[in-house]
């Protein structure tokens, strides 16, 4: 793959794995409802959390935990327990190679994250991302017609970076959004497929797939 003088990165499964920020949030969630069932241990309701996540997806996660155990309780409170948590995670090994790297390289980098703008800036936050990048991109803070694969986010990135597409490689784990519009606008692309993610499985058609497929980060350190 060539050289690129700006490199621009998902978040999610990505640079981390969204699994911990998934228990992470849970935890706290588990604490809560342990206040409504004393005679239940914290680490069982989490347990109990994960495994209907794993069953059903996290949907009516707390719904049907709530049920279970017999609680009754507004789920938005909940929800906003989960949303505005302080998350418990850390980049991946090979995050941290590859972004120390291209910093030492004078690379220009970037983040494009759709999702909840709340979030994805505690992830932001608890990562310590804001002093690793020139910019980072959460595209809930821009309105949700703005989430990719909107041509949006891409072009506000590149006029932050003061660079052209051609100089830029997009980042990510998802097909379903991730490259379509960085491939039509010029830019490289490259997937990153881990053992644990919710995209990992996926494969679309060429237009949506990267340019580039690998398994590890460490793999663009040339």
């Amino acid at each position: 793959m060539r050289d690129f003088k700006g490199y621009i990165f998902d978040l999610d499964d990505t640079l981390y794995c969204e699994h911990d920020y998934v228990k992470s949030g849970f935890w706290v969630v588990a604490n809560e409802l342990a206040n409504y069932r004393l005679d239940i241990d914290v680490s069982e309701i989490h347990q109990m959390l994960i495994a209907e996540w794993k069953r059903n997806g996290r949907g009516r996660v707390f719904d049907e935990v709530c049920r279970r155990l017999g609680i009754d309780i507004d789920i938005s409170h909940l929800v906003h327990i989960y949303r505005g948590h302080v998350p418990n995670i850390s980049l991946y090994d090979d995050a941290k190679k590859l972004i120390f790297y291209l910093k030492e390289k004078g690379k220009k980098l970037g983040i494009i994250t759709d999702g909840n703008s709340t979030m994805q800036w505690a992830k932001v936050k608890a990562l310590n991302l804001e002093k690793m990048f020139d910019y980072i991109i959460v595209t809930g803070d821009l309105g949700e017609e703005h989430w990719k694969p909107s041509e949006t986010p891409y072009r506000k990135m590149i006029k932050y970076l003061h660079l052209d597409f051609n100089d830029c490689v997009y980042i990510g784990d998802n097909p379903n959004k991730d490259f379509i519009t960085a491939r039509k606008l010029g830019m490289g692309t490259v997937r990153i497929v881990r053992d644990v993610g919710d995209h990992m499985q996926t494969r679309l058609s060429r237009e949506y797939e990267a340019d580039y497929l690998i398994y590890s980060l460490t793999e663009l350190i040339t």
